[in-house]
């Protein structure tokens, strides 16, 4: 009688092939659809920064090169934005999910004070990372604008910042101390922080203020090409605004920084700091402030402002809001707070 079947040993070869066939089919597919998958378990970070001629900028792309260098966790998107208050706003709605920002804008944005986009609002989700260098507040001038103290000011032709910068905001705080409105002077420019030095040299402002980490590439442009000066920032109403604000801070800008610069200048400063809120997780965070921490060494060479950092310092130092529950649980690990 004649069976329908196959021989024991081609089933078994048929079977065999079978399974071979399904193996290499699930490992090309493993090896091809890996890189995808890797891409898109990266965490996406957003970072608004400042004017590309800024500190901020370099220390947007100073946080994102070295978290990418030494983390497979991250990708970064580095925003030239307007500034302190533009990040502060759009990291509490959640446009963004880093903001560097002055220590005295983000004071204001957690406790709802001045300005009026903060006042009586405070931003409580709004968290902090850790500062980064200090920021004298600074006056360049022509040198042929008879401007030799801060005083000088009133009835000139002066740079008060764009709107929405960190600049422009504190020099209103400083105009309100010392009693001037725009009427004050003679000519009022908001330009961006990119835009000043040009104005400067080409003699349609006299002076332009600056709230920035030195060496400053603006600052040095305008020393370097048309002479011009950084005036002391001194006086009672100077002194009445540090004594009131325990973010302000006397800050000397130091000898030689530039190159007609023989003696320090006297002003006084904030502090950059990094922020972001309570829409980032706890360990998107630790992982992102652990790979700073761990490689800062190399984060400082990234620019001469940062060279002078020092982690107990950058843990306390302008920090006016909570710190992420993710950056306490790095610092308390390594003994930092």
């Amino acid at each position: 009688m004649e069976h329908n079947r196959w021989p024991a040993n081609i089933k078994t070869k048929k079977s065999f092939k079978g399974l071979m066939t399904i193996f290499f089919i699930f490992i090309f597919c493993a090896i091809f659809s890996y890189p995808a998958m890797a891409k898109q378990e990266k965490k996406q970070i957003t970072i608004g920064t400042g004017s590309k001629s800024g500190v901020y900028y370099q220390a947007g792309r100073a946080i994102a090169r070295i978290a990418k260098t030494n983390s497979t966790t991250f990708s970064f998107k580095v925003l030239s934005t307007a500034g302190s208050i533009f990040n502060l706003e759009n990291v509490h709605q959640g446009a963004l999910d880093i903001g560097v920002a002055q220590s005295d804008w983000q004071f204001h944005a957690v406790n709802g004070s001045a300005p009026e986009k903060f006042k009586n609002s405070p931003y409580k989700n709004i968290r902090a990372l850790f500062s980064l260098h200090g920021e004298p507040f600074t006056v360049v001038a022509r040198s042929d604008a008879q401007i030799l103290n801060f005083s000088d000011l009133k009835g000139r032709r002066v740079n008060i910042g764009s709107p929405g910068s960190g600049q422009r905001a504190t020099m209103e705080v400083v105009m309100d101390t010392m009693g001037w409105t725009k009427s004050s002077f003679s000519l009022v420019e908001e330009l961006r922080a990119s835009e000043q030095s040009f104005a400067l040299c080409n003699d349609r402002i006299q002076a332009m203020i600056y709230t920035v980490g030195h060496p400053n590439a603006s600052v040095g442009k305008a020393i370097r090409l048309c002479d011009a000066r950084i005036i002391p920032v001194t006086g009672s109403a100077i002194d009445l605004l540090v004594k009131q604000n325990p973010y302000y801070s006397y800050s000397d800008i130091p000898a030689h920084m530039y190159s007609n610069m023989p003696e320090p200048v006297k002003t006084f400063g904030v502090r950059a700091t990094v922020v972001t809120s309570t829409h980032l997780d706890q360990d998107t965070v630790y992982t992102l402030v652990k790979t700073i921490f761990e490689n800062m060494d190399d984060f400082k060479k990234l620019h001469p402002a940062f060279q002078v950092l020092q982690p107990k310092n950058m843990v306390k130092d302008g920090i006016s809001a909570p710190l992420h529950e993710g950056a306490q649980k790095y610092y308390r690990e390594k003994n930092l707070l």
